[in-house]
């Protein structure tokens, strides 16, 4: 007995082992090395072939790059410095012309409208990307709208308060119409009202209140002065904060069982998805004026900002339209068990998770809405692609092409990132499965 008592002892561990790290190369950067990129020997030999790959670009574009050139004042001063023609980079040109490239042709003085416009556009912004910005902002949000026209064009200030007024009679249309004529109909009315408003009533409304208090900013001279990054700036903002609710709006009438609404949503979709951007953007820098009144001046900046904002609408309401049959018919039915009525429903069960649904495909129709606004060049307007063929033609920088292009790439690389790892930040955040 004392035998078998002193063989189950010699088993028993009287003292615990210290906890020991764990190896190496299972962890840290070597245990990430081999299970993403030598886990096996297809994967060794196509990570050994990119990490060649990558080595031979850095080696001819390091070089090439990281030159002193800031001070250079022309092409030929740049290979002076350098003593090549072309193995260096001229960065000179950035120093030279970066105003340009951002403001375009924006009178000097006045480029505090601009900045302050985009600080402004960042506080506005705020509350509506994250939730613990205090709600209170959002007053702000709604009103930058119409500041930021404002602060861009100039003009009495009495212009966007009259066109902030034709939204509220709109809206004051629609919550008391609601009920004597449906939802649908007060709709219809309240935008009717709107846009009447707009049209007849905000000029000589607004001339009136201008002559008793005349308050206002210098008036751009023109909207072709409008450049650069600014310009693109411009027209993004502006698409992309109208292209959200014209979609939503466009991709819930294709789903409507009134047939008027659902063939004219559907024939809007279906046409302006069939046509190229830049033939709407000739259309709305030729064409547009010939149907307009007599001696109308039509801004050619707000035309391409209506016709990029039809285009980028078309794209997102079949993004939308896309998270809606994604949801289970137990929602709408959900909604109907409630007792809530159509836009009940949608604004509180049916909406909120089809955006949650659509949040990659939103996101990438604002980054290629964004980028698209290049395209402008080809009209005329000078945004930084614009920008930079103007300036390879001055005399001082015939030859420049990489450093321009790098540039301007650089900065539109900063912006799409941002809004692409925004997306990620928000569908982790919203994210429910588990």
């Amino acid at each position: 007995m004392s035998d078998t008592h002193a063989q189950t002892v010699a088993y028993v561990r009287e003292t615990m082992l210290e906890p020991q790290a764990p190896p190496v190369t299972v962890v840290g950067p070597i245990g990430w090395a081999k299970t993403n990129l030598f886990s096996s020997r297809l994967n060794t030999v196509i990570t050994l072939i990119a990490l060649a790959f990558v080595y031979l670009v850095l080696s001819i574009l390091l070089p090439w790059a990281f030159h002193n050139t800031w001070s250079a004042t022309s092409l030929r001063d740049c290979r002076e410095m350098t003593g090549t023609d072309h193995g260096a980079a001229c960065w000179g040109v950035i120093r030279d012309r970066w105003q340009q490239i951002l403001f375009g042709n924006y009178p000097v003085d006045l480029r505090w409208r601009p900045i302050l416009d985009l600080v402004l556009l960042l506080v506005a912004l705020a509350p509506i990307l994250f939730s613990n910005v205090p709600r209170k902002l959002l007053w702000f949000s709604a009103a930058y709208p119409f500041i930021m026209p404002w602060l861009i064009w100039g003009g009495s200030v009495w212009v966007p308060v009259m066109a902030a007024v034709g939204f509220i009679l709109g809206y004051l249309f629609l919550k008391f119409g609601e009920k004597a004529l449906g939802s649908l109909f007060a709709m219809i009315g309240a935008v009717v009202v709107a846009i009447v408003w707009w049209l007849f009533f905000l000029g000589p409304v607004s001339d009136i209140f201008a002559s008793i208090l005349p308050i206002g900013l210098e008036k751009l001279g023109s909207s072709r002065d409008i450049g650069g990054l600014m310009l693109a700036f411009v027209i993004g903002v502006v698409a992309i904060g109208l292209s959200l609710p014209i979609g939503i709006v466009l991709a819930l009438g294709r789903q409507s069982d009134l047939l008027i609404v659902k063939t004219l949503c559907v024939g809007f979709i279906e046409f302006i998805r069939g046509v190229p951007l830049i033939t709407l953007l000739f259309v709305a820098s030729t064409l547009l004026n010939i149907f307009m009144p007599p001696g109308t001046n039509f801004d050619i900046v707000l035309r391409v900002i209506i016709m990029v904002t039809l285009f980028s609408s078309a794209y997102m309401a079949e993004v939308i339209r896309g998270g809606l049959a994604a949801l289970p018919k137990g929602q709408y039915e959900g909604g109907d068990s409630l007792g809530l009525n159509y836009w009940q429903a949608q604004r509180l069960i049916i909406m909120p998770q089809a955006l949650k649904i659509s949040i990659p495909g939103i996101v990438s129709t604002f980054i290629g809405l964004f980028k698209d606004t290049t395209l402008v060049s080809i009209i005329g307007l000078l945004d930084p692609i614009g920008w930079a063929t103007a300036i390879r033609a001055d005399t001082d920088w015939i030859g420049i092409l990489w450093e321009l292009y790098a540039f301007i790439a650089l900065l539109f690389f900063i912006i799409c990132f941002g809004m692409s790892r925004y997306s990620m930040y928000l569908e982790r955040k919203l994210k429910t499965s588990h």
